[in-house]
Order: C-alpha cells, then sequence, then structure tokens
C-alpha cells in the first residue's frame, strides 16, 4: 500500500471573523482532495466525499461512500466536516448541497463555521472479532482482539497482549460476514488499561491507498445500515 495522497490545488476559505477566536490573523486552508464527512442539520450522517473544484463559495463533493438520499433529493442545507491532512486539525462548514450526475454534488454558500482539534470522522461503534499480527520484537504474531470501533483513519480495539504507544501492527476484520476481510495497518496512539491483562487501545491507520479508504468507508455505512435496519 502507498502513502495515501491528498495533494492538489489549494484555495483558502476564511472563517467569518466572530468565529475567529483570539488570534484573528489565523487562517485555514480548504484545499482540493480534503476528506469530508456530510450530515443533515441535525447530525444525520448522508455520505463521505472528496471535496474537489473550490471556486470561492463554490466546491463539488465526489461522493466516494454509499447514501441513503435518492440523487434526485434536490438541495439540502448540510453540514460538512473535513480534515486537514496538511495541519492535523478538523474543519466545519456549512453549505447548500445539490445532487448531479455520477454522484458529483454541487455545493454552493460554502462556509466555514469553526476549526477544533476533535476527531473529524464519524466513528461506528462495533463488537467483532478481529486479529492483530505484529512483525518484529517480542510480540511477532498474530494474537486475536476485538475490534471496538472503527472511522476512516482509525479504530479502537480490546486486546489481553500489552502494546504500547507507537507501537505498529496489522489490523485484520470482517466487518460484514459477505464481505471480504479488511486488513489496515495501524499504528497506536493511546493506550488505557482497563483491568489486568485486559487493554483497550486508540490506532490510526497509516499508508492507506485512497481505494483503501474508499472500502473501509463503504464499509463502515454497510455495517450502519445494517444495524439501523435491525433496530
Amino acid at each position: 500500500m502507498g502513502l495515501f495522497d491528498l495533494f492538489g490545488k489549494k484555495e483558502r476559505v476564511q472563517p467569518p471573523q466572530e468565529d475567529r477566536g483570539k488570534d484573528e490573523a489565523e487562517e485555514f486552508q480548504i484545499y482540493s482532495g480534503m476528506r469530508v464527512e456530510v450530515t443533515t442539520e441535525a447530525g444525520q450522517i448522508l455520505f463521505v466525499a472528496k471535496l474537489l473544484g473550490l471556486r470561492g463559495d463554490k466546491a463539488e463533493l465526489h461522493q466516494y461512500s454509499e447514501s441513503e438520499i435518492l440523487q434526485d433529493a434536490g438541495s439540502i442545507h448540510a453540514r460538512i466536516r473535513g480534515y486537514s491532512d496538511h495541519e492535523r486539525r478538523a474543519v466545519y462548514m456549512e453549505g447548500v448541497i445539490t445532487p448531479g450526475p455520477k454522484h458529483i454534488w454541487q455545493v454552493e454558500e460554502l462556509t466555514v463555521v469553526r476549526i477544533g482539534n476533535d476527531r473529524a470522522f464519524f466513528r461506528l461503534d462495533t463488537d467483532l472479532p478481529a486479529t492483530v499480527t505484529t512483525f518484529s520484537g517480542l510480540a511477532i504474531g498474530e494474537r486475536p482482539c476485538r475490534l471496538l470501533n472503527i472511522s476512516i483513519g482509525g479504530a479502537g480495539i480490546s486486546s489481553e497482549h500489552r502494546y504500547h504507544e507507537g507501537d505498529k501492527f496489522l489490523l485484520k476484520v470482517r466487518l460484514l460476514e459477505d464481505r471480504p476481510e479488511s486488513a489496515m495497518f495501524c499504528q497506536v496512539l493511546r493506550v488505557i488499561e482497563k483491568k489486568e491483562e485486559q487493554f483497550i487501545y486508540g490506532c490510526r491507520f497509516l499508508e492507506l491507498t485512497e481505494e483503501d479508504q474508499e472500502k473501509i468507508t463503504q464499509n463502515i455505512f454497510a455495517v450502519q445500515r445494517q444495524k439501523r435496519r435491525g433496530s
């Protein structure tokens, strides 16, 4: 897998002056290729897309997750939450989106509402059997774990085995029985010791290609739909 690269033509979209905090000189770059999550004003997730074709307060959303809304749904006032790979920060936007052909949505009145350091993408809670495989050190080999949650950028797992911040391993899990097993190269960011011989790890995905991200996104949305139908 190659490194996931999202470089492209950049344009600056400035947050409103009243939302810029103490440092009024702060600027944030919204750039073509940014991954974004699109939700309704009520917070219902619609789809995940790539933000492209920035032209002032207009842009395009190239949808790469499945969606439950129809392409002839008309214009929708939506919230658009993205993550800057360049600045490692989340950005919250709003705009009016209108569906077009080939799952491309037109965005107008695009406005930055606020900037944050919080998690950028929807995280799906799960409780699935998974495995962790390490390739060096004393912990080399494959061990069972549980997948607690997953997003486009990372996952939470529980394990009886002790890992440390910075450790890297291959996480394998089948999110749906009728879909192939997913394999993600991960790095441990956080360690929580729940009790003796029980640990929870917050991990980020490394070296994901764009195709890898699209597959993970599609699987997450499929699991979410399956959960809603079963509730």
